[in-house]
C-alpha cells in the first residue's frame, strides 16, 4: 500500500530532483534556471521572447528631447529594466541629469516594485502605485485627475500602449512615449517548439512565466504548430503554470488555465512557489520489502540512493504508480505511457512487444530498484509494494 511518513526518503539532490521545469524568460534567465538547478531540477530552457534594447535608437533620443522640451506633469513608469535603460541612455547622451530633474518636477507613478526599486535608485519617489501591479489601475488613476493641457511621459514595457495613451490623449494630454526596449522574436525558435512538443508529451512538469508577452509567445509557438489547444489542456492538468503575479498571468487565465503566483512578485518567491507546489503533485511514496521508495518525476529515491529515469521509462513507471500493485495490462499501460501524437489521432493499438521492451528498459534503468516491477503472466505488470 502507499504510505506517507516522515521516515519517506526524500530526494537527496534537492526537493526538484525528478521534476523538469521549462523557462521561457529571457531577461533574468540565468538566474532563475541557477535557482532552480539548486533545487534539483532539469531545465528546459526556451526563452519564448529576446529583448531588443534601444538605447542607441533614434526614437529613444527623440522621446528624451520631447520631454526635455517643456515641463512635465506626469512620468509613468512600467518597468525596472525600461526605466533604468532609459536613464542610462539618456547619460550617455549627457542628458541624465537633467532628464533626472524633469522627472523630479513631475508626479511619479511607477507599475509595480521593479518600476519603484529602478525609480528610487535614480534618486527619485514615486507617488503612486497600484498594489495589483496593473496598467489599467494606473490608468485609472491617472484620468481622476484633470489632464486637460497636461504633459505625460509613458515610458513603454517592450511594446506600445495604444489603449493607454490613447485614453489620455482623449482626457486632453499630451503624451510623450518612450520606447526604451521592444520584445524580439525567440532568438532560438527551435528550442520553444521542443518545449511545446515536450509539454504536450508530458515530460515538463512546470513552466513559470515572468511575464505576459512571454506567454503569447509561447503560446503563439504552439498555436504555430498546431498544438496550442494540446498545450492549454496539458497546463489546465498536469502541467503546472507558476506565474511571477496577477498580471502576468493574464493570458493564461483568460484561456482557463489555473494558475499560481508568489505573493511578492520576485523570482526567489517564484521558485519558492514552484517548491512548494510540484512536490505536492508528484512526489509519491512507496512501502516495499526493500525499504521506503520515494518516485518523483523522472527520478526514484530509496535506500540505494536516487536513480534518474529518461522519459519512456519515467511515464511507465509513472503509469503504474498511479495504481500501486494494481495490475496494468499492456494495452492499458500502453493507453497511458504513451499518448496519441495528436488529440485527432486515433490511440495506439496494442502491441505487446513494444510493452514488453519498454519495461524491459525500465527495470534495467531503475538499476537496484528493477524488482519494483513485477510481471503478471497474461494479465500484465505491477509494482511490487508491500503490503502490509
Amino acid at each position: 500500500m502507499t504510505t506517507a511518513t516522515p521516515a519517506t526518503p526524500v530526494p537527496p539532490e534537492g526537493s526538484l530532483t525528478g521534476l523538469t521545469v521549462g523557462v521561457t524568460a529571457d531577461r533574468r534567465r540565468d538566474e532563475l534556471e541557477s535557482l532552480l538547478r539548486r533545487r534539483g531540477a532539469k531545465i528546459l530552457s526556451a526563452p519564448a521572447l529576446r529583448i531588443v534594447p534601444l538605447d542607441d535608437d533614434a526614437l529613444v533620443r527623440d522621446a528624451t528631447d520631447a520631454c526635455l522640451a517643456r515641463p512635465l506633469d506626469y512620468v509613468v513608469a512600467t518597468t525596472g529594466v525600461g526605466w533604468r535603460g532609459w536613464i542610462s541612455a539618456a547619460e550617455g547622451w549627457g542628458t541624465g541629469a537633467r532628464l533626472v530633474e524633469a522627472c523630479r518636477a513631475a508626479t511619479v507613478i511607477s507599475r509595480g516594485p521593479k518600476a519603484t526599486g529602478a525609480i528610487r535608485a535614480s534618486g527619485l519617489r514615486e507617488s503612486y502605485a497600484p498594489a495589483s501591479e496593473a496598467v489599467d489601475e494606473m490608468l485609472g488613476w491617472l484620468l481622476e485627475r484633470d489632464l486637460a493641457g497636461r504633459r505625460v511621459a509613458v515610458q513603454e514595457h517592450g511594446a506600445p500602449l495604444p489603449e493607454f495613451t490613447a485614453a489620455l490623449r482623449e482626457r486632453g494630454a499630451e503624451v510623450v512615449e518612450v520606447p526604451v526596449y521592444r520584445w524580439g522574436p525567440a532568438a532560438d525558435p527551435d528550442a520553444v517548439r521542443r518545449l511545446v512538443e515536450a509539454t504536450v508529451r508530458g515530460e515538463v512538469h512546470a513552466l513559470p512565466f515572468t511575464s505576459a508577452p512571454a506567454i503569447e509567445a509561447f503560446l503563439a509557438a504552439a498555436d504555430g504548430t498546431g498544438r496550442r489547444e494540446q498545450v492549454l489542456d496539458a497546463l489546465r492538468t498536469n502541467v503546472l503554470a507558476a506565474c511571477i503575479g496577477p498580471v502576468c498571468a493574464r493570458p493564461l487565465l483568460a484561456a482557463d488555465v489555473p494558475c499560481v503566483w508568489p505573493e511578492r512578485g520576485r523570482l526567489g518567491a517564484l521558485v519558492r512557489t514552484l517548491d512548494q507546489e510540484l512536490p505536492a503533485r508528484h512526489r509519491r511514496h512507496l512501502a516495499t520489502a526493500g525499504g521506503d521508495l520515494t518516485l518523483q518525476g523522472a527520478a526514484v529515491t530509496g535506500p540505494a540512493g536516487t536513480v534518474h529515469l529518461t522519459p519512456l521509462p519515467a511515464a511507465v513507471l509513472r503509469a503504474l504508480a498511479e495504481r500501486p500493485g494494481t495490475v496494468l495490462s499492456r494495452a492499458e499501460l500502453l493507453r497511458r505511457a504513451w499518448p496519441a501524437a495528436d488529440a485527432s489521432e486515433a490511440p495506439r493499438p496494442p502491441d505487446a512487444h513494444v510493452v514488453e521492451a519498454a519495461v524491459g528498459r525500465l527495470r534495467s534503468a531503475l538499476g537496484p530498484y528493477g524488482s519494483l516491477v513485477r510481471t503478471v503472466t497474461k494479465r500484465g505488470y505491477r509494482l511490487a509494494v508491500d503490503p502490509g
